[in-house]
């Protein structure tokens, strides 16, 4: 792997993860159930509506990534690890410290 401490990569890592769960608090209240009694119009409750499947969907990329994250936290040390999984070449350093839970470089990842 290219010249930056794997202790960096990790605090980096790990600094994500608390911040994807403070969004995914956030995210999980905004996704609660409407009710249908609550004092709002009809449009209004549409758009409480649409309004929580969007935050349905960006709840579930947050806890895919999540998952991605705490992968990547708990391999940092493999030898492979900032190894391309489909070409076998070094991801490049700045997609790593952008992306550390990416698993192809770039041109793999575009395919």
């Amino acid at each position: 792997m290219q010249t930056i401490n794997k202790e960096d990569i990790k605090c980096q890592i790990e600094e994500k993860i608390i911040k994807l769960n403070d969004d995914i608090l956030k995210l999980i209240d905004l996704t609660k159930p409407i009710s249908p009694d609550c004092a709002i119009g009809r449009i209004s409750r549409m758009d409480a509506i649409n309004n929580k499947s969007i935050n349905e969907a960006a709840l579930r990329q947050r806890k895919t990534q999540l998952k991605a994250l705490e992968f990547a936290l708990n391999h940092v040390d493999d030898t492979d690890f900032g190894n391309c999984v489909n070409c076998c070449r070094e991801i490049p350093l700045g997609r790593i410290i952008l992306m550390p839970e990416s698993k192809k470089c770039v041109a793999c990842a575009s395919r």
